[in-house]
């Protein structure tokens, strides 16, 4: 049997990684190199939107690794147009640009918001963004990021950020009064990492009309909440609204990473050639992984699955937890779950873990559950089933 140390003694020490390494997965199920089997509550964190190994998306790889895999943007590469496209049909917007990650598409966002400032003779624009948010890692997506601790020892941090609370539009009114150089307003329509917290669809609506009154930019970060995850493509559709600037990625390619920015009229032709770049986005590889996960997700019902699926989760989390001391809140909209405790719960990963169940724990208190979007109302029962007890365990101590 291998044994797995959780330091590795040769890769930088910044996940804290739990003693296992997976080696093979079929649908929401993996296998380590053990043979262990675990159900997959996580799906690489919300990336694995088809699950393991499926049977659409494989051989449209497997075809394309033996065609091209990268061969840099000098060139045009077909399925980045029909990606861009099937991206513009799906958000009612008009353009989009393709990088790499999450993190990337933030940073391109935030790029674009200042150059709209510039354009409009601002020289120190602003952005308001927001509590408990996370969109990134870099030093500009940190900054944006609202959680000190991960900030901490990474100053100074990039100036130019108005941050206020969630759904509280006075506040946001307040923060912003007789301020000229805000360009745009910047958020997760859930806030994954802090927590499983939705932006109430009042909000959305009030803020997409505090902007057309103000001529900001809607900025939002669908990149762990869009893609299917709630049943509707993007989480703000919810609202009946439109996005000036929505970064995607994780979801978008399956596995394959990919991230995008979609922009709608005001934001669209802000970048000119020369403004910005990457080296692998839009590469040939992660181009079909996305047209391919599409399609395969119009083709298999996955909206409609991810919505009444979550639903049944939610409701089975909600019998199960009922009237436990200690469960506050669960939390969601479809297959991104949150069940928030009254106590730091980080222990449960590993918990969870050694009896076969991946999950994640975010905001100290907080599980986070993000199945794939194939999974079936008899594996969110046996994810049920698998949850409630080690939660009632760690709960009574």
């Amino acid at each position: 049997m291998a044994h797995i140390e959780a330091a590795s003694p040769h890769t930088m020490n910044t996940y804290g990684r739990l003693p296992i390494a997976l080696e093979r997965g079929q649908g929401v199920r993996v296998w380590d190199v053990n043979g262990k089997e675990y159900l997959d509550a996580l799906a690489g964190i919300a990336v694995n939107t088809l699950g393991h190994n499926h049977p659409k998306l494989v051989p449209a790889l497997q075809d394309q690794v033996a065609k091209l895999i990268h061969v840099s943007n000098y060139y045009h590469v077909p399925n980045a147009e029909k990606l861009a496209a099937k991206l513009v049909e799906l958000s009612g917007m008009t353009n989009v640009f393709f990088c790499s990650t999450g993190l990337e598409a933030n940073e391109a966002a935030l790029k674009l918001a200042r150059k709209y400032g510039h354009d409009k003779g601002i020289t120190h624009p602003k952005i308001v963004v927001y509590e408990k948010a996370f969109h990134g890692r870099s030093i500009a997506t940190l900054s944006a990021t609202g959680n000190t601790k991960i900030q901490q020892g990474f100053g100074p941090l990039v100036e130019g950020f108005v941050r206020v609370p969630v759904n509280d539009i006075e506040s946001l009114k307040a923060a912003t009064a007789g301020d000229k150089d805000v360009v745009a307003v910047f958020f997760e329509t859930i806030q994954g990492e802090g927590g499983v917290n939705p932006m109430s669809l009042e909000y959305l609506q009030q803020v997409r009309a505090l902007c057309d009154e103000r001529d900001w930019l809607m900025m939002i970060d669908e990149v762990q909440c869009g893609m299917g995850r709630t049943g509707k493509w993007f989480a703000h559709q919810w609202a009946g609204i439109h996005a000036d600037v929505m970064p995607l990625a994780k979801g978008l390619g399956s596995g394959v990473p990919i991230g995008a920015v979609v922009a709608g009229p005001k934001a669209a032709h802000i970048f000119q050639p020369g403004n910005h770049g990457t080296t692998f986005g839009g590469n040939p590889l992660a181009m079909r992984a996305g047209v391919e996960t599409i399609r395969i997700m119009e083709e298999d019902g996955l909206l409609d699955n991810a919505a009444r699926v979550g639903a049944h989760l939610q409701a089975g989390l909600g019998r199960a937890l009922a009237g436990v001391a200690g469960v506050k809140e669960i939390r969601g909209r479809g297959l991104m779950v949150g069940v928030e405790l009254d106590r730091p719960c980080g222990a449960l990963t590993q918990i969870c873990c050694d009896n076969g169940l991946l999950i994640s724990v975010t905001a100290d208190s907080v599980i986070r559950l993000l199945p794939a979007l194939i999974m079936t109302p008899a594996e969110a029962d046996e994810l049920v089933e698998r949850l409630a007890p080690l939660v009632k365990q760690f709960l009574a101590g």
